[in-house]
């Protein structure tokens, strides 16, 4: 049975059209449609309930320790306050999930991880901290609220003195008052524009949503469903768990080579990782040159020669292009190789460009 979000009313009484998802019924859009929200994240600012995902909390005096075996970044000279994106691998080198950690001391972290991935990462990091580290999942305590687009920061400015919020790409402040509500506000998110994510006590979700609304409403601020954070991801090139990265999938192989720190002493998947080389098949994006949309797990070829497989695609609305990601040998990823998909027995013609597909 599906879980509800701190926001569930909220979506009904704003028309949200509510599809299960990673075991919650989220909205997939509201009544303007998923286009004219991806364009308003783009163009002006969108406001999406991301209380789904899930959040670990990671203490104690071998905490940095614990993340460096964990995770394939390196957490060593991090600094406080600072948000780093990383992979969490298997022994096999596969992915476990992707996540964003936060830093707030030495020893104390907060992991946010994939809501469809949050019970099996959490006994993976419990089966694999070092002594003097403890885990605890906090997740049915918090709600989460991103505001994206360019005037995230005058939505924001109306509730909050801006010398409160975080001021650079992948910085976080605790304890930012909003309306005498305790919350952590970071500068990232999942849609390649400026924006926060505001992490809330479950019980003052819907009052920040509503103050978020209000505050919005002159800078053309509308709430956003998954339809749109997914096409907004896919423009910005993001991977998405299931899809780009997997149990199987390596993140070198996914093009994440840059969260991917093999000088470090050692992580779990690292010895594998270093067996495989360097990967034959990569991440490359693809826009559709003849008629049709590609979607995703849709076989990719060379002539009769199947090569690979999309991992995501769809037209994005503020690109105006048909684009898709696919997993390829590394021969024919040059820019401009051309290729076709197989979209329901019927070859589209596809060319091989630059990732990501979008970038502001």
């Amino acid at each position: 049975m599906e879980l509800k979000t701190p926001l569930y009313d909220v979506h009904i009484a704003e028309g949200g059209k509510i599809v299960p998802f990673a075991g919650y019924l989220l909205p997939v859009q509201y009544g303007q449609g998923v286009i004219a929200e991806h364009n308003a994240v783009r163009t002006a600012c969108g406001m999406f309930d991301v209380s789904h995902m899930g959040e670990i909390v990671v203490k104690g005096e071998t905490a940095t320790d614990s993340l460096n075996h964990l995770l394939t970044n390196d957490f060593t000279d991090m600094a406080i306050n600072r948000v780093r994106y990383t992979v969490m691998c298997n022994e096999n080198g596969g992915c476990v999930d992707d996540l964003i950690v936060y830093k707030f001391a030495d020893d104390d972290y907060l992991l946010v991880v994939n809501a469809s991935n949050k019970d099996k990462d959490f006994e993976h990091i419990k089966a694999n901290i070092l002594p003097g580290t403890v885990a605890e999942d906090i997740s049915d305590t918090i709600g989460q609220i991103a505001v994206q687009g360019p005037n995230s920061l005058d939505v924001m400015k109306k509730l909050v003195d801006e010398e409160k919020l975080p001021k650079k790409y992948y910085t976080a402040e605790r304890h930012v008052d909003i309306d005498g509500v305790d919350c952590l506000v970071s500068r990232t998110g999942y849609t390649g524009e400026f924006g926060y994510e505001i992490y809330i006590p479950k019980d003052e979700t819907v009052h920040i949503w509503k103050l978020l609304r209000e505050a919005g409403e002159e800078f053309g601020l509308i709430p956003c469903g998954l339809g749109a954070r997914d096409t907004l991801r896919l423009e910005a090139g993001m991977p998405l768990y299931g899809h780009e990265i997997d149990d199987v999938i390596t993140p070198l192989e996914a093009g994440l080579d840059f969260s991917v720190k093999m000088n470090k002493p050692e992580f779990i998947g690292k010895a594998a990782l270093e067996a495989k080389g360097e990967p034959k098949n990569i991440r490359v994006g693809l826009e559709v040159i003849g008629r049709g949309i590609i979607r995703e797990h849709q076989d990719v070829y060379m002539g009769d020669e199947r090569i690979g497989f999309t991992t995501s695609g769809t037209h994005c609305p503020f690109i105006g292009k048909a684009v898709a990601g696919a997993m390829i040998p590394r021969e024919y990823s040059a820019l401009g190789t051309e290729v076709e998909v197989d979209v329901r027995g019927r070859k589209i013609p596809a060319k091989v460009i630059e990732l990501p597909f979008y970038k502001k």
